[in-house]
């Protein structure tokens, strides 16, 4: 029968005046192997200066220590075992693992709808579009109008998630030039939610930048410029702006990631989180599939200037696109279709990028970065997700995954119609009993 062992094993008395803090983690299990290698070397159990930093931050947490840290041991020169407390949201209270590897997410900023996850997630996402739009300006969400802005938002919510969440947020103006202000709403959000549980979210640029973003925002809201031929330092500002914020200590989301090929790049902006968004782009190519599907059943060249226009309409294409030659157009969409593998069981169910990036995550240098998998609709989405999760390539990889979308989605899949007949089953026949 194997040994458990704990700090307590060792009986050695905490350093002195740190006896408070080393009563809450006595019961820190530790291998046979540490026992024994340490007995002899150590005189005094004590914690480090950031254990005690994260106690008082959390100091409402009734855990001995909070979720969202591991317990990890240092051993020092003065023959000191002490503990210390690092970030990781694998971890609930007390140094316990949560229950699966995979974690889950919200992308939510309603406090009335985060409430009933609170308990299930570890990462919690938020941008302007969410806070503003879809809570903050929406009568029907933020009843009474009870927050009046992004700040009141923010604190609500870190007082219903706890410590064990991390919060991901997106500053207003990703295109400010001037890095101080930047940092400035940084800093408030750091504030607000501590600097353990605070994510920057930064989203890629692209063809985007400070001159032209106003365009998205009169008239057809459309660029002039065409995706594919950014300038150099427009395509790299926000990779650079996560390398900045690295810099002063902020843990990054990379955020806007729709092609495979954008990940070993952003990689080399060191995220803490990245992205993978599959609503959209999988509904782009089925759509593109049944224009094809169409036009090589009639020859109707209808078809393919339907697929133009709806080529510019997701920003495929810019305007000198509408001018395409329609043979061109046809092969366009051929090859955007062959990269994504829509004609396989590797894309065709969306998820080649995610897929993609897994692997490109099992090869890199960057142990805590995660993969967001974010942006889902429809029946067969997250079942897919769930699937790919447990295939042999992949299920190793499940402590690198967070999942995440609009509460909503989630508890769609939390039931089956079974249950409602079950439950008319078992209320019949409990009908009455005390």
């Amino acid at each position: 029968m194997a040994m458990n062992y704990c700090i307590e094993s060792y009986g050695k008395p905490a350093v002195a005046g740190e006896e408070s803090w080393v009563g809450r983690i006595i019961d820190t299990v530790i291998s046979a192997d540490e026992y024994f290698r340490l007995k002899d070397s150590i005189d005094y159990i004590g914690v480090t200066t950031r254990f005690k930093d994260v106690i008082n931050t959390f100091r409402k947490d009734p855990y001995n220590t909070p979720a969202g840290f591991k317990r990890e041991l240092t051993y020092s020169s003065d023959r000191v075992l002490r503990v210390d407390l690092v970030r990781d949201i694998s971890y609930d209270s007390n140094g316990v693992l949560r229950p699966t590897n995979v974690l889950f997410s919200a992308d939510s900023a309603n406090p009335y709808e985060i409430a009933p996850m609170k308990g299930l997630i570890a990462n919690l996402t938020c941008n302007p579009g969410i806070i503003y739009d879809l809570f903050i300006n929406n009568p029907k969400a933020n009843v009474g109008n009870k927050f009046k802005n992004r700040d009141e938002v923010m604190v609500e919510i870190a007082e219903i998630l706890g410590p064990g969440v991390d919060i991901s947020v997106e500053l207003n103006n990703p295109f400010e030039k001037d890095f101080n202000l930047l940092l400035e709403e940084a800093e408030r959000f750091k504030e607000i939610l501590s600097p353990y549980r605070v994510v920057i979210k930064v989203p890629h640029t692209g063809v985007v930048n400070a001159a032209n973003v106003n365009n998205l925002l009169v008239e057809n809201k459309k660029l002039a410029e065409n995706f594919k031929y950014p300038a150099t330092e427009d395509a790299f500002a926000s990779h650079n702006l996560c390398l900045k914020f690295k810099e002063h200590g902020y843990r990054i989301n990379y955020t806007l990631m729709f092609e495979p090929y954008q990940t070993q790049l952003a990689l080399q902006a060191k995220p803490y989180f990245i992205n993978t968004f599959l609503r959209q782009r999988l509904v782009q190519s089925e759509t593109i599939h049944r224009y094809l599907s169409a036009y090589e059943a009639t020859k109707d060249a209808a078809f393919l200037k339907n697929m133009r226009q709806y080529l510019y309409d997701i920003d495929y294409f810019n305007a000198s696109g509408l001018e395409s030659d329609l043979l061109d157009v046809y092969r366009e969409a051929n090859a955007l279709l062959a990269y994504r593998k829509f004609d396989n069981k590797e894309g065709l169910d969306g998820l080649d990028g995610m897929r993609h990036n897994l692997r490109c995550l099992k090869n890199c240098n960057l142990e805590d970065t995660r993969l967001i998998v974010c942006s889902m609709e429809g029946e067969n989405n997250y079942p897919d997700i769930d699937r790919l999760l447990c295939e042999p390539e992949f299920s190793a990889l499940n402590k690198k995954v967070v999942i995440t979308t609009e509460p909503g989605y989630f508890a769609r899949f939390t039931s089956t119609h079974q249950v409602v007949t079950y439950q008319r089953r078992f209320m019949n026949a409990a009908k009455g009993q005390a």
